[in-house]
């Protein structure tokens, strides 16, 4: 019998691994398919997702929008809103295929956008923060439609059910990416639902996490300042925000916001060096209702590259591991080994220390 969240609680539990090629050669989905299936006993059915960048290069250039909608009328609502403010380039709904394990499925469509120029210079908007304005107000004023991926060349595909099952779902297997996330879920804290499975997404940023932040309300209420709206109740979309506010918004880096999310204690910034001892200082000033505490492994997916970060004790597992031109990210190194088992190198990264692989041609550089 399949026990149901409230029924049995594994504060581990939840997976989350990846892969990038940091050639640029593109991959089928079905490596993460394997990689995660590997790890089925940290999921309990209630939800499994996957992210792939450089998946439509032939509408690289435009926004791919992925939604789910509960009934036909927020459909039509939802493309009444997206025809009032794109241009429809081309849309579909997402072929999938019928498997026992995955039922109630919810209507799943694409649509590749380009902002209508009149409208985009009439919003006074940058062209990122325009697009995410709109998904933001689809997802909290239409009934029953909900954006679930946004991004350029990247989509997430995701729904109830084990990963690997989610995966053939979506015939992951026929598309092509130069990156993959996937994660496996056992929700703790807020129901098993389509649109709460993970990878969480705004624009091209994905997040795939396991833990449990008990910073939630603090970092919500600061984030929802700056015109985010966390509908969803969830851990991994205020993860989500909080990355998308600080790069994209504040213009940080990467490991900047890491250092922010993941900020080391002040008695071990108090024992660095002067310059990184002031910037850790400054970041931890600047931000601190945006420190995230508690267990989580996280991995970030975004446009050239990959992150992973751990909680800064580093309260949940992860290992990275490199073969090449790829690089691993997972829970467990059984999962990098099912796809790769001969690796060069393998490692557990410290507490708070993000690993970051990107594109070669972003400036990444296999070590």
């Amino acid at each position: 019998m399949l026990m149901r969240e409230g029924q049995f609680r594994n504060p581990s539990g939840c997976a989350v691994t990846g892969v990038i090629d940091r050639s640029g050669k593109p991959m089928s989905g079905e490596g993460m398919i394997e990689a995660i299936a590997v790890m089925h006993d940290r999921s309990n059915g209630l939800g499994g997702g996957f992210a792939g960048y450089g998946i439509y290069p032939h509408y690289k250039d435009y926004y791919a929008f992925h939604l789910f909608y509960d009934k036909k009328e927020a459909q039509a609502d939802a493309e009444a809103f997206l025809c009032r403010h794109f241009e429809i380039v081309y849309s579909s709904e997402i072929q999938t295929r019928k498997l026992p394990s995955v039922t109630d499925e919810p209507l799943i469509f694409r649509y590749f956008l380009a902002p209508l120029p009149q409208k985009l210079r009439n919003s006074h908007l940058d062209e990122r923060e325009y697009v995410a304005r709109c998904v933001n107000r689809i997802n909290s004023e239409t009934d029953g439609a909900y954006v679930f991926s946004s991004g350029k060349n990247m989509g997430i595909f995701k729904g109830v059910g084990y990963p690997e099952d989610i995966g053939r779902f979506y015939r992951l297997e026929e598309y092509g990416g130069y990156a993959w996330t996937c994660h496996g879920r056992y929700p703790t804290n807020t129901p098993g639902w389509w649109g709460g499975a993970h990878p969480f997404g705004l624009l091209d940023f994905s997040v795939v996490h396991n833990g449990e932040i008990s910073s939630y309300d603090a970092n919500r209420r600061y984030i929802e300042m700056f015109g985010y709206q966390c509908n969803l109740q969830t851990d991994t979309e205020v993860i989500t925000y909080i990355v998308d506010y600080l790069v994209r918004k504040r213009g940080l880096t990467l490991e900047e916001t890491a250092h922010v999310i993941a900020a080391s204690f002040w008695s071990t910034i108090a024992e660095k060096g002067e310059t990184e001892r002031e910037q850790e200082t400054l970041l931890r000033r600047m931000f601190p209702s945006l420190l995230v505490t508690g267990p989580f492994s996280v991995i970030l997916g975004y446009e050239g590259g990959l992150m992973a970060l751990n909680d800064r004790l580093k309260l949940r597992s992860m290992v990275c591991a490199e073969k090449g031109d790829l690089a691993y990210i997972s829970s467990e190194e059984s999962a990098i080994r099912k796809i790769c088992p001969d690796l060069d190198r393998v490692w557990m990264p410290a507490g708070g220390e993000p690993v970051i692989f990107e594109l070669y041609e972003k400036g990444g550089r296999a070590q």
